[in-house]
């Protein structure tokens, strides 16, 4: 399938994006350390059964993007992106995708615009609260986040012999090449650890909401970053229905490990009328 590339000015930046299909909109949203690309299993079966498929560079990532500023990465400015795109394609409400960051992007964007938002899937990442309580165990899981939050020497450690950090994150050479090529140009891997650094406050009560949109939840069983628990305590914070999935032998990026599964969660999930056949 032959996506479309799209750039626009939204929310300040020149902003990135691939679509395909026609339909109700299904907006799909990245996390660490990925572009649009991570999706690319997954658009072409979303737009052939019928929906209209939006898949942007985050804030920072691909083509879209990246400011300097390390406070410009705060988790309402990645929701304002989200909204400012909706905005002027002129999309009211979308179903939304979202994996890793882009899964926390999500979430707030259930807390603070479910006026927008048809259904939510959540991959990976559960409600802040339900991270924030999820333990010891789950605080022991994001040790890397340590390291990521120290300017310069993150930077020079991730690329250190030849990028060992991203190799030993997966062993698919393409995907490995996709990283590299994206976080390779200057500025662009700091933009990446900003996500990490503008954030620190993010598990505030303050910010603990209840949310109203359905949820679907799915979690992978060989998630070395994400316990189980954090997902499944979500339910708790989900006013409007929660549904939990596993994907089982799936490692993080089930993008990849668990194609065909993933995409029929997703497909089985999305809004109650149907894509036109």
């Amino acid at each position: 399938m032959n996506l479309e590339s799209h750039f626009l000015d939204v929310n300040g930046l020149r902003m990135h994006y691939v679509s395909a299909g026609e339909g109700p909109t299904v907006i799909l949203m990245h996390g660490f350390p990925d572009t649009h690309e991570i999706w690319r299993h997954q658009i072409p079966a979303l737009a052939q059964a019928g929906y209209r498929v939006i898949a942007p560079d985050m804030r920072g990532y691909g083509k879209t993007d990246a400011p300097e500023s390390t406070g410009a990465y705060a988790i309402r400015f990645l929701c304002a992106d989200i909204v400012g795109l909706m905005d002027v394609l002129g999309v009211e409400k979308a179903t939304i995708v979202g994996h890793d960051w882009g899964g926390l992007v999500g979430w707030q964007l259930c807390m603070s615009s479910p006026e927008r938002i048809e259904r939510f899937v959540a991959m990976s990442t559960g409600h802040p609260a339900a991270i924030a309580g999820a333990g010891v165990t789950q605080q022991m899981r994001f040790w890397y986040i340590l390291g990521f939050l120290m300017p310069v020497v993150a930077e020079h450690a991730i690329r250190a012999n030849d990028w060992f950090f991203l190799r030993q994150m997966t062993r698919r050479p393409e995907q490995l090449a996709i990283w590299r090529a994206a976080l390779e140009p200057e500025g662009r891997l700091t933009a990446a650890l900003n996500y990490y650094r503008a954030n620190i406050k993010l598990g505030q009560p303050a910010r603990w909401r209840p949310v109203d949109v359905p949820v679907m939840g799915i979690w992978s069983d060989r998630d070395p970053a994400l316990g189980e628990k954090q997902m499944l305590d979500s339910a708790q914070h989900c006013r409007a229905g929660f549904r939990y999935e596993v994907l089982s032998g799936a490692g993080h990026w089930m993008q990849l490990s668990a194609t065909e599964r993933l995409n029929a969660l997703l497909l089985d999930f999305l809004p109650p009328y149907q894509a036109a056949a």
